[in-house]
């Protein structure tokens, strides 16, 4: 587990004010990007029944927490990992109109997350949805939703400064956007997160496009599932990638902070052809993936962005731990406590 080397750290909130600003940011930023985005507020599930294809496999190799029903025949049920394809079906079945959405709260468990100050086994994001056109499958239309969700993190920056003075703003006005690839060319030495320190440190706010294919170098800048982002589609940038990540950063931390992973989602063609080179056309069989395939469900934007991490980034918090509760290894606890960090 990695942990923080901080010999000196004091919250700029106490615990209770601390409390107080979560809500804060929390209301202001859900209503900012309602507004910005035109959605509406939805019920999501914990758990859903396993086999249907609707939970999501993130980077293909973490393990879902899995129970019985005992009042349906010990059919098995898993925890959400996200909702980004149960989000696709439910624009079909409450039949949400073109340029409209959906945004409800997703709770999850991760067992197979690495801790650290950053990460916990606990998930808390806003999952978001919206129904666009064939038409809006372009990297410009991609580029223009990033920037709202951007105007809505900088809007709670403000309302959060104007309740705490001790919290100075220091977000650039615009978010800086670059291609993986453009990255790698830019710092060929580098690993993927040393390349996003020094491109997050440079412009304070990026999005990081093309997220899951292999880059010139036969390495992809990190992994995604086949079945959600579209990750292939070739832009009018003559790059492949229609997705990306919101990153930051993160001066407490000295280091690039992910906000949010989303993108425009796979098409027919581009589940099939991202399901064959990764090896997982055996989920053609499945509902959701079946459904997709005959063209059944809308063409959707979405993604997920951590409430914790942004509570964390805009309350200058230095651990996860500090404005979410969570299970942490005694040994973390009593070091962070040495370092003036308080868990939850």
């Amino acid at each position: 587990m990695e942990t923080l080397e901080l010999t000196q750290y004091k919250s700029l909130l106490g615990r209770l004010d601390t409390e107080e600003a979560i809500e804060l940011v929390k209301e202001t930023f859900l209503k900012s990007l309602r507004r910005n985005l035109n959605l509406v507020k939805i019920s999501s599930p914990l758990a859903i029944v396993d086999g249907t294809g609707i939970n999501d496999d993130l980077n293909g190799i973490e393990r879902p927490v899995g129970f019985p029903i005992k009042n349906q025949s010990e059919k098995k049920a898993v925890v959400v990992h996200s909702l980004a394809k149960w989000k696709r079906w439910q624009l079909a079945a409450l039949e949400i109109g073109t340029g409209k959405g959906i945004i409800t709260d997703m709770k999850a468990l991760r067992p197979d997350e690495d801790y650290s100050p950053i990460h916990s086994l606990y998930v808390d994001q806003w999952d978001w949805e919206k129904h666009i056109a064939p038409t809006d499958r372009t990297i410009d239309y991609l580029k223009e939703t990033v920037s709202k969700i951007y105007q809505a993190i900088k809007h709670t920056e403000i309302v959060v400064f104007d309740q705490y003075k001790e919290i100075t703003p220091f977000l650039p006005e615009d978010i800086t956007f670059i291609h993986s690839e453009e990255l790698l060319t830019t710092y060929p030495d580098l690993s993927p997160k040393e390349r996003e320190n020094e491109v997050a440190k440079k412009f304070g706010a990026v999005f990081l496009i093309g997220i899951g294919g292999k880059l010139k170098n036969g390495e992809p800048h990190d992994g995604r599932a086949p079945d959600y982002d579209d990750w292939t589609t070739e832009t009018e940038t003559g790059k492949k990638g229609l997705n990306g990540d919101i990153v930051v950063w993160n001066p407490i931390l000295q280091q690039a902070f992910e906000i949010s992973s989303m993108g425009i989602r796979v098409d027919a063609k581009a589940l099939d052809h991202q399901l064959q080179i990764t090896g997982s056309e055996d989920r053609k069989e499945l509902l959701f993936h079946k459904t997709l395939l005959e063209g059944k469900l809308p063409e959707s934007i979405g993604g997920g962005i951590g409430q914790s991490r942004l509570c964390m980034f805009l309350l200058r918090k230095t651990h996860i731990g500090e404005v979410q509760t969570g299970i942490w290894p005694t040994e973390e606890v009593e070091k962070c406590q040495k370092s003036g960090i308080f868990l939850m």
